[in-house]
């Protein structure tokens, strides 16, 4: 693995081109998360693509998948589309170059049995110089309000929206999925040790009620995890920073 790409067993993610880089949330997120709705075709759609990665990764888990991915960042989508074309899914992916917000107006004839978002979460802080890092860390381009509010009308009536944020911003994201009339149907809290508190969160939420909230618990490394992330992996022990 060198520091400008990271390869998986189908693909290799170059990412010399994005302010960030291969991590373990998206990683998680592309692992997790599922589209709504019958077995077979979906179509998904990836938010804030950066190097492609969960794009890849959800059209890898679901081959008759077709998946768009956007993103605001213009080196980002350009990353994007090598690390597409070089892959055996190029057929399936596209990325464009867009704001989640522009799907949305006046009212997207598009819907979506999948979205899936490994959204900026810093509102708060301090930004960072490079405008690039600022763009990808901080909800200064959409908010959780907006991601909750737009995926709930792209949303197919059985589709979900997954995201993966800091544990201790679960409730914020609730409380914006809820304004959305979005339930919740899915919760993983994840661990990097096991006597630490849990350090990410993966939600779902859809437009229908679930009849129970599936609820997990994953630490680093367990077998719940090398379950997960064992079709990306070439080495279970290879896994990338937990960190955005």
């Amino acid at each position: 693995m060198g520091k400008d790409s990271f390869s998986f067993r189908q693909f290799t993610v170059y990412q010399q081109l994005c302010a960030m880089k291969v991590g373990t949330d998206g990683t998680l997120l592309g692992a997790w998360a599922r589209p709504g709705g019958e077995p077979g075709s979906v179509s998904i759609l990836d938010v804030g693509t950066g190097t492609g990665l969960i794009a890849l990764m959800m059209a890898q888990r679901y081959p008759q998948a077709r998946v768009w991915a956007i993103d605001v960042d213009e080196a980002a989508v350009e990353q994007a589309r090598l690390n597409v074309a070089a892959s055996p899914f190029s057929e399936r992916i596209c990325v464009e170059q867009m704001a989640l917000q522009q799907l949305s107006a006046p009212i997207s004839d598009r819907q979506y049995d999948g979205i899936v978002c490994n959204p900026p979460y810093f509102e708060n802080s301090l930004l960072c110089p490079d405008s690039q890092r600022t763009t990808a860390r901080h909800a200064l381009t959409l908010t959780l309000g907006e991601l909750a509010d737009i995926s709930a009308r792209l949303l197919t009536r059985e589709g979900e929206l997954s995201v993966v944020l800091p544990a201790d911003m679960k409730t914020k994201m609730d409380g914006a999925a809820a304004l959305a009339g979005l339930f919740p149907h899915r919760c993983c809290l994840f661990h990097t040790t096991p006597r630490k508190a849990p350090k990410r969160v993966l939600l779902a939420y859809g437009r229908q009620p679930a009849t129970a909230v599936e609820q997990q618990v994953m630490v680093m490394n367990d077998e719940e995890y090398r379950k997960l992330t064992a079709a990306f992996y070439l080495h279970s022990s290879l896994t990338p920073d937990c960190r955005k």
